[in-house]
């Protein structure tokens, strides 16, 4: 008797629509970056269950609500310790992590910074609007010095983070910037970090059409400049990445500024993940003990 051989449905864009619609305002960034993200995936054709999607507090940490993934909003500021937990259980999964200026680089920084340092295996997208969104428009890690907002009406007195550099400084294996306004670029940066073994982070220009009038997609689209435009630009050259990094005025570098393969992630110098993702592998206590433990948690 003949068998029929069923091929596997490809992916499509409709396949990774959130179950409810996002709630961004009309013309955010976001919208851009939510899009990337689904593209990239699809492109890469990673299937959905093995996705999961991770963020904070913040405008932009609706993300797992806006696509079909497995998915957690966890607290401010604590995606990354969430994310590093679900990698380390199931190092088989696609973890990205995503969020917003003010949820990483502010209550969130120190474990942003830890997390590179130890070069676990995720993908940290930061949707960068240079302002505190949610709240109604607050100066951010990364509001412009002078900036006008309502918490500093008369002007930011405080410099702000410089994420490219920072990332930099602490150790991350793969450090790009996109935009918002330039998608197909965007996805591009996407998928190399996904597809990087190791913490990469990808700083996304993600203009806040409501709050942010300083920096706008209009004001951006002159000033960005892809890296990747430039044959003599080595990514793989820490020194010329940093000094990229502090570029800013009428250019400003977005693209791939640096990425290292030479050093493991914390999940492949981890001698108990090598037997396999620690999900599959036998507890040592007895299940019914395991359970009593998420029980309580849950």
């Amino acid at each position: 008797m003949a068998t029929e051989v069923v091929t596997p449905k490809a992916m499509v864009m409709a396949d990774l629509k959130g179950k409810v619609d996002p709630d961004w305002c009309p013309g955010c960034g976001d919208y851009g970056v939510l899009a990337a993200v689904q593209k990239a995936l699809v492109e890469l054709q990673i299937p959905k269950h093995q996705v999961a999607t991770i963020s904070g507090i913040g405008c932009s940490s609706n993300f797992p609500g806006f696509i079909d993934t497995y998915g957690m909003h966890t607290l401010h500021g604590r995606s990354i310790p969430v994310a590093t937990g679900m990698k380390m259980a199931n190092h088989a999964m696609t973890v990205l992590v995503t969020g917003g200026d003010g949820d990483g680089f502010g209550i969130g920084c120190g474990h942003f910074v830890h997390a590179m340092r130890r070069n676990i295996d995720l993908l940290y997208i930061v949707m960068d609007n240079q302002i505190y969104g949610l709240t109604t428009g607050q100066t951010s890690p990364t509001s412009r010095l002078g900036m006008k907002t309502k918490s500093m009406p008369y002007g930011n007195i405080e410099s702000p983070l410089n994420p490219v550099s920072l990332a930099l400084s602490a150790g991350a294996t793969y450090v790009a910037r996109g935009f918002s306004g330039d998608q197909k670029h965007l996805t591009e940066l996407i998928k190399r970090g996904i597809e990087h073994k190791g913490f990469s982070f990808i700083d996304v220009f993600s203009p806040c059409v409501t709050y942010n009038h300083d920096n706008t997609f209009q004001w951006f689209r002159p000033r960005v400049k892809r890296l990747e435009d430039n044959p003599e630009y080595d990514p793989t050259d820490w020194t010329a990445a940093m000094e990229k990094s502090l570029m800013w005025g009428d250019e400003i570098p977005i693209g791939k500024f640096f990425e290292r393969t030479d050093l493991p992630s914390l999940n492949d110098a981890e001698p108990v993940l090598k037997a396999g993702p620690l999900v599959h592998q036998e507890t040592r206590l007895p299940a019914e003990v395991a359970k009593s433990f998420v029980d309580e948690l849950m």
